[in-house]
């Protein structure tokens, strides 16, 4: 069975940070990544990487202060987020596209609190 299970989140002051994690099993997907979902709003996508390293991020509202990382050997992947702000307040899930579907973690809330 595939499945995507993150953690980490939480509440957090303005200017904290927070490490979330997203442990695959069942499968070792190509990209994994990120979105998020702030109240009344789209998902939006945060950021992904390949299994070689190669990383994309959705906006500059992050780039600089989140960062992707992947673990191969544990079929994890990691974001690391610095510098929070209350519009990084969301719930965050975890994603991979797989052959036939897209996985989806079962979300993670994330609270900045100013």
């Amino acid at each position: 069975q595939v499945q995507l299970v993150e953690s980490g989140g939480g509440l957090v002051q303005v200017g904290g940070s927070l490490r979330l994690s997203c442990a695959a099993s069942g499968t070792i997907f190509s990209i994994m990544g990120w979105y998020r979902q702030a109240p009344g709003k789209q998902r939006e996508l945060v950021a992904t990487m390949d299994r070689g390293g190669n990383t994309n991020y959705a906006d500059s509202s992050v780039k600089g202060r989140f960062t992707i990382s992947r673990d191969n050997a544990k079929n994890t992947a990691y974001l690391q987020m610095n510098s929070l702000k209350p519009e990084d307040t969301a719930v965050y899930f975890c994603y991979a596209p797989g052959l036939t579907r897209t996985y989806w973690g079962q979300g993670t809330q994330v609270t900045v609190s100013s």
